[in-house]
């Protein structure tokens, strides 16, 4: 079915003109949510109560939210996670699922390379230096090209990293657990172990879904088998990597920097990781750029439309 009134719950989506002006020339009962930051399962329910289609971003839709829509038909996805989706009870009730991967996979890849050349020249230690009027002189860093770079995860975001790392010649080597064979010839990519890759990289980027078997992964014995002059980079959930160990790690110099735009709470309450002066972090900022904000919000658009086709519930 193609829905007739829509209703917005991410203010993201709620507040790109662009993204409003579309969806109300196609859909001009649209009703829309413009603050920022996730609903609760109450304020979901309230604003999409007689809507047969939603846009949503990291919104919680559960078996309550759906119980509680029974008009609720078509959901397009804006973004990339979907922590929040409860995809049982979305085949329970018949509701169609539009999503498309990787539409952000760009801005997030030139974050991850900013990251990069950021930590591996120290320019946070210096800039914070510099503001606290040390006066500090030049400092031996690091450069990015001919650096053995580690990859956890080569779906969309780590293939656009690849991608971009290939002016700096730099030794990839990545680990998955999907099979890009193809693709790691084309680039000259080695696949290797987990183990291996958390022991070789210089640096480490990571690209993963947050799931029940990444949640915690980069606990404090992983993190011990990193080479102490490692940069490691966060680009994708919060909770994959312990913070109190990482911070513990960054205190005693036991790995060089780490980079992160998100965190286990977010926005991040962890001061205590984020002052270290190797510490690098954003606001969940990795999508944020206009051409991804403007991709993300036409996929969701579209994605009403396309359910049409699909079975109730089908994911990604």
């Amino acid at each position: 079915m193609i829905p007739t009134k829509i209703g917005v719950t991410n203010g993201l989506f709620a507040r790109h003109p662009v993204l409003r002006a579309e969806l109300v020339e196609r859909f001009p009962d649209a009703v829309f949510r413009d603050e920022v930051g996730a609903p609760t399962e109450a304020e979901v329910i309230e604003l999409l109560a007689g809507c047969d289609g939603a846009i949503v971003g990291m919104e919680p839709i559960t078996e309550r939210v759906l119980t509680a829509l029974p008009r609720l038909k078509v959901i397009g996805k804006m973004g990339i996670g979907c922590d929040t989706l409860d995809f049982d009870a979305l085949r329970k009730h018949g509701v169609f699922f539009g999503y498309t991967p990787g539409t952000n996979r760009l801005a997030v890849a030139e974050l991850t390379l900013c990251y990069m050349i950021f930590a591996l020249r120290d320019v946070m230690a210096l800039n914070i230096e510099m503001r606290a009027g040390e006066r500090p002189r030049m400092r031996l860093a690091k450069g990015l090209t001919g650096r053995t770079v580690g990859i956890h995860g080569c779906g969309n975001v780590g293939k656009e990293v690849v991608r971009l790392l290939e002016p700096f010649n730099c030794d990839i080597i990545v680990h998955d657990i999907a099979d890009y064979s193809d693709f790691y010839r084309e680039h000259g990519i080695t696949p290797v172990s987990f183990e291996e890759l958390v022991e070789r990289s210089e640096v480490l980027t990571l690209h993963v879904p947050k799931t029940a078997a990444t949640i915690g992964l980069y606990d404090a014995q992983v993190l011990a088998r990193m080479r102490p002059d490692a940069v490691l980079i966060n680009t994708c959930r919060g909770g994959i990597v312990d913070e109190a160990a990482l911070a513990e790690r960054l205190a005693s110099k036991q790995l060089a920097a780490a980079c992160f735009d998100v965190f286990a709470i977010e926005p991040a309450t962890n001061d205590a990781l984020i002052n270290l002066p190797t510490m690098l972090s954003s606001p969940h900022i990795g999508a944020a750029t206009d051409e991804a904000r403007i991709a993300m919000g036409m996929a969701a658009i579209d994605g009403l439309y396309e359910n049409a086709l699909v079975r109730p519930g089908q994911t990604f």
